[in-house]
């Protein structure tokens, strides 16, 4: 008998190895759950409370899952990526859409092809996807969407006789110099020009606006080009003619919104955030004079912005694909991004027409439906970090007038050859 019990016992504890009955579960911290480690990024888009807040219905709704959110800025988000990717320390990140080369060929992040595939794809935006595909694969699901726009004074503009904001570029110099001859405003642009990626977005849309690209479609530098350098002439012109702020060459994003908050220029490329900033009385002396826009383009390209969306994407290292991905259709889903669209525009053209979405952004959402149309990813490469470094340099020194726009055209186009060599 007691050697039958023994057996029985014995045949009990291998059950509870085999299948961790009662005793275990796939997390190791004896809650029966799994758990996910997500990194998020704290300045733009989705704020923490409202990722919380759509986290916590997630969990309410798939009760074997839980989320371990971890925020950090977004300076930080790239170094914790690169050290914990692999070994699956977080399991969903947020990505930049300058990223997703970088991190395929370092093998950082799981191909999603397969799961990617099933959504409604020609409900998004093409330059969103383009953001996670590389080499034709999917490595991510859009998820914050971000571009660059125009924005104007709009009494400024009407004191200058304007009863709309410039189209192309050449209507844009036009504006501005009336602007500046009637005494309105001293400087009437204010740029991101400063020698930091920023100079690189507002050059992506300028260049964009003239035609230009950057790589072509097997990731081969084109950076040398006509469109290019009458980009990067425009530019210089407008320091040269006295209606860009010369300060815009040490300034970001937060320099033009505040630059613009204090009435001090009558148009800003900036991010989405800035229309709501602008517009805020405790900080803005131009409430009620916000005007947003598409970004001029030329007679040959209507418009163009930079893509400053990010993605989600599952890190190489993750043992919970499926749960994983569960969770980043749920933060992405046309539901969720219809709730929660105050800071952040959906990935989904359809919500561009949904009455939730229009209420909370009335101003924003037709500029944007129109602007993401239009919208140009800087390279997608995995050498970007290096080729952005070298192309702030050169064009910054330009805009300084320290060197030719030929020049630096020469020398960014050689660097990114060499480093797409190796």
């Amino acid at each position: 008998m007691e050697k039958k019990m023994c057996r029985a016992a014995l045949a009990v504890m291998v059950l509870f190895m085999l299948f961790g009955i009662g005793s275990c579960n796939r997390s190791g911290d004896g809650s029966g759950q799994i758990v996910l480690n997500a990194l998020f990024m704290k300045q733009a888009g989705y704020s923490e409370s409202d990722v919380g807040a759509i986290t916590e219905q997630f969990q309410r709704d798939n009760p074997t899952i839980k989320i371990n959110q971890t925020w950090v800025a977004y300076e930080e988000l790239l170094p914790k990526i690169l050290a914990s990717a692999k070994s699956g320390g977080y399991d969903i990140i947020v990505g930049d859409c300058i990223w997703t080369a970088q991190f395929v060929q370092a093998e950082l992040v799981k191909d999603l092809t397969e799961k990617v595939g099933q959504l409604t794809l020609g409900d998004v935006w093409q330059g969103s996807l383009d953001a996670i595909t590389y080499q034709g694969k999917y490595y991510g699901v859009p998820w914050l969407n971000d571009v660059k726009y125009l924005f104007y004074n709009k009494r400024m503009l009407a004191a200058a006789g304007f009863s709309s904001p410039p189209a192309t570029w050449d209507e844009f110099q036009i504006q501005a110099q009336e602007i500046k001859r009637r005494g309105i405003v001293e400087y009437p642009a204010a740029w991101c020009w400063s020698q930091a990626e920023a100079l690189i977005c507002d050059y992506t849309a300028v260049s964009g606006g003239f035609g230009g690209q950057f790589v072509d479609r097997n990731g081969a530098p084109t950076l040398n080009t006509p469109q290019n350098k009458a980009a990067i002439d425009f530019m210089y012109g407008t320091i040269r003619n006295g209606i860009t702020n010369p300060m815009s060459l040490e300034m970001l994003e937060d320099d033009v919104l505040s630059t613009f908050c204090a009435g001090n220029a009558a148009f800003g490329l900036n991010w989405t955030y800035m229309f709501n900033s602008a517009q805020d009385p405790s900080v803005s002396s131009v409430v009620g004079d916000v005007g947003i826009a598409p970004i001029p383009g030329t007679q040959s390209v209507r418009s163009a912005t930079v893509n400053g969306g990010m993605s989600l994407m599952m890190t190489s290292g993750s043992k919970y694909v499926d749960e994983g991905w569960k969770y980043m259709l749920y933060l992405s889903s046309p539901d969720v991004q219809a709730r929660y669209s105050k800071d952040a525009l959906p990935i989904w053209k359809s919500l561009f027409s949904n009455d939730t979405v229009i209420k909370t952004n009335p101003e924003i959402v037709p500029v944007a439906e129109v602007q993401y149309g239009y919208l140009v990813n800087r390279p997608m490469v995995p050498y970007y970090a290096q080729l952005s470094t070298v192309m702030q340099v050169e064009i910054q020194s330009v805009l300084l007038g320290t060197q030719s726009s030929d020049t630096a055209l020469k020398n960014i186009q050689d660097t990114a050859e060499r480093l797409r060599a190796q």
